[in-house]
């Protein structure tokens, strides 16, 4: 069998390993706030999530266009016809991100697949072909988009919150608890849509950078079967579900009552959805974390546990350079091999 081609395969498995562990260890995003609540049964939260996140998944593309292109140039890998060079790029990215996922979900840690997934394909890049590698304009857009997303995911968390306390100030604090426990039902649906028109894509964006860099492909539209198979794989890991990760984010960061989860869910959709709208991969790890600790701290500043949320903020700024160097030395070692 051609190198290229066995490689090519190779990258699509791992590219749906990827997808249906980015599955399970992100259902939390999407279900944590519901299941806290008591608002879903824990096995009826993920098989809603695990349904959304497959529609959403099939529904948008945009996200994995721009990851197609964005952080390297796919037609720039591979100097000459038979040059493995950009194939072993991306089947050491997809290694990388794997392992720390894999790392953070064991330890119940919610840490980036968006970051480790994209700070895995700019490290073996540049340990391939050195920083002349990156698209520099796509990447930092990228990068942008990682950064600021939280803070406005905060942001939308605190104003969301702080209009809830106002509208419903007057109203029989257990009626509106049970009014907003329905509500969870609605969002957390809502939610592990928007997270499948984000998350899902990054998958469906990796292979078809290598089917190009392959050539494979041509063009950056993501082909059919490419589509249903990340949305499948997706779908698949989060009914499996991530209930380490549901712990952390439903508990651990702060009490979370239904008037918290709603607002929480409303904010962090939002951004995501807008995010997927504009064709911008964002962390939905980052952006639902931040909402919460938004919220938290609309409703009462002290009831936010600031150092589980430190350890949290401490893995995302950690996350992209630790799989940058993993991915760099995973690729000089199957430079070896291919």
């Amino acid at each position: 069998m051609d190198t290229i081609l066995l490689i090519t395969i190779l990258i699509v498995i791992f590219a749906l390993v990827f997808d249906f562990i980015n599955g399970f260890h992100d259902t939390a995003n999407a279900i944590a706030t519901s299941v806290s609540t008591r608002a879903l049964k824990p096995r009826t939260a993920v098989y809603l999530a695990a349904g959304m996140n497959f529609i959403g998944a099939i529904t948008f593309v945009g996200v994995a266009k721009a990851l197609t292109k964005d952080i390297v140039d796919p037609y720039s890998l591979n100097a000459f016809d038979g040059d493995t060079t950009g194939s072993v790029v991306i089947l050491a990215a997809l290694f990388s991100a794997i392992t720390w996922n894999l790392v953070t979900w064991y330890f119940g840690i919610p840490s980036s697949s968006s970051h480790t997934l994209i700070g895995s394909v700019a490290g073996a890049a540049i340990a391939a072909a050195g920083f002349d590698a990156l698209n520099y304009s796509g990447f930092i857009k990228i990068l942008q988009a990682l950064l600021f997303s939280p803070i406005i995911a905060f942001a939308a968390g605190f104003l969301m919150m702080s209009l809830f306390k106002v509208i419903f100030k007057d109203m029989n604090l257990y009626r509106t608890n049970k009014g907003f426990r329905t509500m969870q039902i609605g969002t957390a649906a809502l939610q592990s849509f928007t997270h499948g028109t984000n998350d899902a894509q990054k998958a469906m964006g990796i292979i078809t950078l290598a089917l190009i860099a392959g050539g494979l492909h041509q063009g950056d539209d993501i082909p059919f079967w490419v589509r249903f198979a990340a949305a499948c794989a997706m779908g698949l890991g989060t009914s499996v579900g991530g209930y380490k990760i549901i712990k952390t984010v439903g508990g651990k960061i702060m009490k979370i009552r239904p008037v918290n989860g709603v607002a929480a869910d409303l904010a962090s959709a939002s951004i995501i959805f807008g995010a997927t709208l504009i064709h911008l991969p964002v962390s939905t790890t980052h952006v639902i974390s931040s909402s919460i600790m938004g919220v938290g701290t609309a409703h009462r500043v002290k009831g936010v546990k600031w150092g589980m949320a430190r350890k949290i903020v401490t893995t995302w700024v950690i996350t992209m350079p630790i799989s940058a160097v993993m991915a760099g030395v995973i690729y000089y070692f199957l430079s070896l091999f291919f």
